[in-house]
């Protein structure tokens, strides 16, 4: 008969610790969560008062203090054009940084600068740059430029280590039977890379959707989600931003649902093949 190993008391205090830990990132969220379903006289605080989806009804209404309904739609356009411009943006830089050449150094450094460089300090050279040429006024041009100085150097180290891993040898033998580079990239290389690049997107538009600080000092009079919120929070408000949390943090499991699901599928279909 086998014998069952005992758990040592440290397995235990190991395990308390983890959950401590869970509880401390996932606590909060789930007071959100909880308070979201109150009825129609609920508050900002416990106790609740009743329960119901009256709140995450009137995340669709016109509320007392700002709006969701524009602001999320902005921040939902803008986060996919930032994900389309730093997919391929990052998928260039990528290929091209497979071989050396003069500057790369130079253009590397120049690039992942932008995570050093305080947020504010960006925002604001963004904005003088954007002011100058005459398009200070049009938040989403803006509002992309200073995105991308967020996104892309994230992008372009995780598109390194993709490439940098990436064996040749399949590009060389699509070169022997004839392909040519773009042919090769798109029936070879892409297929390969393609659950990484889902990935990417996928940190690209979160990164985009949740900005706050270079949001803040670009977009001038017109919000994203993020800062309508902050604009709110200092407002008396409802609970109905308290929805609001729990509305977006379903689509974004949705969001990684779909981006999962699109990586398995890839990845049966790339077995097959």
């Amino acid at each position: 008969m086998l014998k069952t190993k005992k758990n040592s008391a440290s397995t235990y205090l190991l395990a308390t610790f983890f959950g401590l830990f869970v509880l401390f990132l996932y606590g909060p969220m789930f007071a959100v969560f909880i308070l979201s379903l109150q009825g129609p006289e609920g508050q900002l605080t416990f106790p609740m008062r009743g329960f119901s989806f009256h709140w995450l009804k009137a995340v669709f209404e016109v509320q007392r203090v700002g709006n969701f309904i524009e602001p999320f739609g902005r921040s939902l356009s803008l986060g996919l054009l930032v994900t389309v411009f730093t997919v391929v943006i990052s998928v260039m830089a990528g290929l091209a940084f497979r071989r050396r050449f003069v500057g790369s150094n130079l253009v590397f450094y120049l690039t992942i600068s932008s995570l050093i460089v305080p947020s504010i300090l960006v925002s604001l050279g963004i904005g003088i740059v954007f002011g100058l040429v005459g398009l200070d006024n049009q938040w989403y041009s803006s509002a992309l430029a200073g995105h991308l100085t967020w996104t892309l150097p994230f992008a372009f180290l995780i598109m390194l280590g993709i490439f940098g891993r990436f064996n040749p040898s399949y590009e060389e033998a699509a070169r022997d039977l004839g392909a040519s580079e773009v042919t090769t990239f798109w029936q070879i290389v892409f297929p390969l890379i393609a659950a990484s690049v889902i990935g990417v997107g996928l940190l690209g538009f979160t990164l985009s959707y949740d900005e706050f600080t270079r949001t803040s000092l670009i977009s001038g009079e017109t919000n994203t989600l993020p800062l309508e919120i902050f604009g709110m929070t200092t407002n008396v408000t409802s609970p109905a931003l308290y929805a609001l949390g729990t509305l977006t943090t379903v689509f974004s499991f949705v969001l990684i649902g779909l981006g999962l699901t699109a990586i398995q599928f890839l990845s049966r279909r790339q077995n097959n093949t």
